[in-house]
């Protein structure tokens, strides 16, 4: 069977290297009783390695001229539910519960997916995803280092990021321009920070982060929060207004976004 040509419009780069699936599928610690959702199967090197320990595979492909190499590919595979659509508009609700994510993110919609995703965490028991290193360091990183942000706080949030192994653009046709990360993930079954409202605790790291240069009551500001409400709800959750939103730990940002939504000012 020919194989159709990767789509650069995709982000296609189809994993070749078996070690690295068998890494994968270990970082995942599947048995027969667990329920796997990947992402973007390709060609089926993982998806195969997936079935053969989960008692369920859900893999879902945006790709439709794959259907016939997954099909015939993975034909023998009886506990397979391929679906195909953008798994930007998946219904991640329809997830049995203790479903494990195991997954090479296309890169170019890995933050938007990342979210959905977190969004889910009472679908998901743990993921076990392959993204851009990059993108992986911004997932562990700590206050007061560049790679903190948004990705950081919200992540870490809602799970316990840790950096498992490396994977070199050899592993991959075609090869991709930057080097890869698996990243392990545990759902938290708690937040990691007490927040009351949940839509202004996101709405107030994505504010503070809006203008890294700037400190946090300017960045803000900016951000369209009136400055009296700014100073009073730094003032309350005890953060000086000249710190940057780099330096701010979680629970810092839980104590802020708190005190705005109590303010029911701009952010609630």
């Amino acid at each position: 069977m020919t194989l159709p040509p990767p789509k650069k419009r995709l982000g296609q780069h189809f994993l070749t290297d078996h070690n690295i699936v068998r890494k994968i599928v270990a970082a995942a610690r599947l048995g027969p009783a667990d329920t796997a959702l990947e992402i973007g199967p390709g060609r089926g090197i993982l998806t195969r390695a997936l079935c053969e320990q989960a008692g369920k595979v859900i893999a879902v492909e945006v790709d439709r001229s794959l259907e016939d190499t997954l099909r015939v590919a993975l034909a023998d595979t009886g506990n397979l539910d391929l679906l195909f659509g953008d798994a930007l508009e998946f219904v991640y609700a329809t997830l049995p519960k203790g479903t494990v994510v195991v997954a090479n993110l296309p890169y170019v919609i890995t933050t938007p997916l990342l979210f959905k995703l977190l969004e889910a965490h009472e679908r998901i028991d743990r993921m076990v995803l392959m993204v851009q290193t990059e993108v992986a360091k911004r997932f562990v990183a700590k206050p007061g280092t560049k790679d903190y942000g948004i990705l950081s706080v919200l992540t870490q949030y809602r799970a316990e990021p840790a950096l498992a192994f490396s994977v070199s653009a050899g592993c991959f046709r075609p090869k991709p321009a930057v080097n890869s990360t698996v990243v392990t993930m545990a759902m938290r079954r708690a937040p990691a920070a007490a927040v009351e409202n949940e839509a202004v605790f996101i709405r107030t790291v994505r504010a503070a982060f809006a203008h890294r240069r700037k400190t946090l009551a300017n960045s803000l500001r900016d951000e369209g929060l009136l400055s009296e409400q700014i100073a009073q709800a730094l003032a309350q959750a005890g953060i000086a207004p000249t710190v940057r939103a780099e330096t701010l730990e979680l629970k810092a940002f839980a104590a802020l976004a708190n005190e705005l939504a109590r303010g029911r000012g701009a952010m609630g």
